[in-house]
């Protein structure tokens, strides 16, 4: 009988931390206001005289937490940008003890949170729910916000989109589909989150800034292709799409090379 000490999502945690404390980054924790606590993964503070980088925002979606969602990236990205990757409020170590719940709360504390740490300009790039919030943040403070990439995210979704989202799931509510809480619920959203992603056991479940950059996977079950092909059309001439084959709705953990490739020529070059 398996005890209940062996946990391959605990084993694979520890390895993800180790990962990112060998790229540089440490977990940190810091009061954003009265009310809200920010868990993250950041640089340490540099000492008098140390040369910063341009600094990375990392903003996840649902699911796991944040580290887990970028685990491919951050290695490459921290040789390039210091990278902050926090827990969205409400998910994973961040707290707060107020009532809102909209992704502009949650754009309001992560500028918090840069703020505190002594970054003024950066860049964001947000994933599925972590799209949502990043694009308010450069709609509020396009004055910080250098670049946005928009991962897989339908910031421009409407209510029809939603109602055809449950089709799809053949769910009653959006909360079953994103919250699950038995391993079926859990493999019907990994079904339509990662192309061609196989059996998974239970046990291992508008121009409001200069450049955005939209990143799609081909086979996006839970956000078609079709929105993001939209969403380039809202923004008009300073938005870019880059379509990544044989990826659903997390290519930078299905197709992370390509993903990579494509963020260092439009962040870097």
């Amino acid at each position: 009988m398996v005890t209940s000490c062996l946990s391959f999502v605990s084993l694979y945690g520890s390895f993800i931390r180790r990962s990112l404390t060998a790229a540089g980054l440490s977990s940190q924790i810091l009061d954003v206001d009265a009310d809200t606590t920010i868990h993250f993964w950041g640089p340490k503070p540099p000492s008098n005289g140390d040369h910063r980088k341009s600094s990375l925002l990392l903003l996840h979606g649902f699911g796991p937490h944040g580290i887990w969602q970028w685990r491919l990236q951050v290695s490459f990205l921290a040789t390039h940008f210091d990278v902050y990757i926090p827990d969205l409020v409400f998910f994973g170590e961040s707290i707060s003890n107020s009532s809102e719940r909209s992704e502009i709360f949650q754009a309001s504390a992560i500028t918090k949170l840069m703020e505190k740490v002594g970054v003024n300009k950066y860049s964001v790039i947000g994933t599925s729910y972590g799209g949502f919030v990043a694009y308010r943040m450069a709609a509020m403070w396009p004055e910080r916000v250098e670049k946005v990439v928009i991962s897989s995210s339908g910031v421009n979704m409407r209510r029809r989109d939603n109602q055809e989202l449950m089709k799809r799931a053949n769910l009653e509510t959006i909360e079953e589909l994103m919250l699950p809480e038995t391993a079926g619920q859990l493999r019907t959203l990994l079904r339509l989150a990662v192309y061609n992603g196989g059996y998974m056991p239970d046990f291992f479940l508008n121009d409001f800034i200069d450049e955005v950059l939209i990143i799609w996977g081909e086979h996006d079950n839970l956000f078609l292709l079709d929105m993001g092909k939209e969403l380039k059309e809202m923004l008009g001439k300073n938005a870019s799409l880059e379509v990544i084959k044989k990826a659903g709705h997390v290519p930078q953990l299905e197709q992370p090379k390509n993903f990579n490739t494509i963020l260092y020529h439009f962040l870097c070059v």
